[in-house]
């Protein structure tokens, strides 16, 4: 880890002289991103964030610098940091710094302590709004920084980890400022979370391991939109699907989709490759390694690295060692061997760059809206959390549509007089 010394931007990045190739990666990315550059092109106008000190704590990618260029030009004051220490993109973060003048405090494959110290670094910056992605900068507002919270007018969320979070700091009464939860929005749980974290992740496990997925049993724990899209995309790459759940209406839809639900006592005996996206912690735990074959693969693409009991199965090995690149193997007492991707963190942004620039277009066009909502709005929202505008959801989608050459049908007004009375009949 290097302290940048060669740019009057504050920061705590790898190495600036990346920044030729960040660039090009973010330019590369921001051309599938046709919304947000519809909105940019507006905040260059309308200047809806003027004056507004924004800190974000996103994963660092060439779509989250598009975003972070987005909001200072329309107006505000961003400084960024991490998510998560293993889904840094070091040129990306170099980019900002040296291109766009953007503080950022981030490192691919920081310590803990340093995820912590970066933390505080954006909060330094005082923000008045908060862009999180798992809510720990909530988190240390709410329990480490608690003199800033008076400047706060609000903030956003961009992950169903976090929004779970923030609904039980909001129900416990102890949130202090109204936050939006993008994840909630149509446009970015129903493509962001499906279509994104389903490509995103077999593309991780791929570039980990270069394992052919045709004809392997994976396990997918959880079938939110995350697990819908990463069963959905193994099987069509030829594995053979499990779903592991415990709300009976979701392995119920599990099964009429047409994958095997079992429990994951059973599919430990049976899979070959275990992807865990639940949002919860010690999805697979002692009693699952005890019965894992040799060879076993597990993977995480939950937010937090909780949900594969890491430290029990370092207890029950004999002896681990890296063997790949974001691949670690631990042998076990009976001489099996487990093999964990990317320490247990975020497949799809430890061994892979994360979701195509073209999903998260709707994503972070749902961020920077909903900072423009928060400045506009602020005064009148509660102290909870909200779900995105359907007014913003709704233009997202069509902004969307309209760059893709897609026309829709339009009621005409008979319809809509029809749709909205109750006496005409059979």
């Amino acid at each position: 880890m290097s302290t940048n010394t060669q740019t009057t931007t504050s920061c705590d990045i790898r190495d600036l002289s990346l920044a030729e190739l960040g660039k090009r990666r973010t330019e590369w990315a921001f051309q599938s991103m046709p919304v947000l550059q519809t909105i940019r092109k507006q905040f260059i106008k309308t200047q809806p964030l003027a004056g507004i000190r924004i800190a974000a704590c996103l994963h660092v990618t060439t779509e989250t610098a598009n975003l972070m260029v987005t909001l200072r030009d329309g107006g505000a004051s961003v400084s960024l940091c991490a998510s998560n220490p293993l889904s840094t993109q070091d040129d990306v973060a170099a980019t900002l710094v040296r291109d766009y003048n953007i503080p950022v405090f981030a490192i691919k494959g920081e310590s803990n302590d340093v995820y912590y110290q970066h933390i505080a670094s954006v909060l330094d910056h005082k923000p008045q709004i908060t862009m999180d992605d798992g809510a720990d900068l909530v988190t240390i507002l709410h329990t480490k920084r608690k003199e800033l919270l008076d400047v706060v007018i609000g903030g956003t969320e961009e992950t169903t980890t976090g929004v779970i979070r923030l609904r039980a700091m909001a129900n416990e009464g102890v949130l202090r400022y109204p936050i939006v939860a993008v994840n909630d929005a149509h446009t970015k749980h129903l493509f962001d979370n499906r279509y994104g974290t389903g490509q995103s992740t077999i593309d991780g496990i791929i570039r980990a391991t270069n394992v052919l997925m045709a004809g392997l049993k994976v396990v997918v724990a959880g079938y939110g939109w995350c697990g819908r899209g990463v069963a959905m995309r193994a099987r069509g790459m030829g594995a053979n699907v499990i779903v592991c759940e415990v709300d009976p209406i979701k392995a119920l839809e599990a099964l009429m989709d047409g994958y095997r639900v079992m429990s994951m006592s059973d599919a430990a005996e049976t899979g070959d490759v275990f992807v865990t996206v639940t949002g919860n912690k010690s999805v697979m735990g002692r009693e699952h390694f005890d019965k894992l074959k040799n060879g076993a693969i597990l993977a995480n693409s939950g937010h937090f690295n909780v949900e594969i009991d890491l430290e029990a199965l370092g207890r029950m090995a004999s002896s681990r060692r890296p063997t790949r690149e974001f691949v670690e193997e631990f042998v076990m007492r009976d001489g099996r061997r487990i093999y964990v991707l990317g320490e247990g963190r975020l497949v799809n942004l430890a061994a892979a760059e994360g979701h195509p620039a073209s999903v998260m277009d709707m994503s972070f066009a749902n961020q920077a809206l909903s900072a423009e909502f928060i400045v506009r709005e602020h005064k009148s929202l509660e102290k909870r959390v909200y779900s995105v505008p359907e007014a913003i959801d709704r233009e997202v989608a069509r902004m969307k549509l309209d760059a893709m050459g897609v026309k829709l049908d339009r009621l005409t007004p008979e319809q809509e007089k029809y749709l909205a009375s109750w006496s005409e009949g059979t």
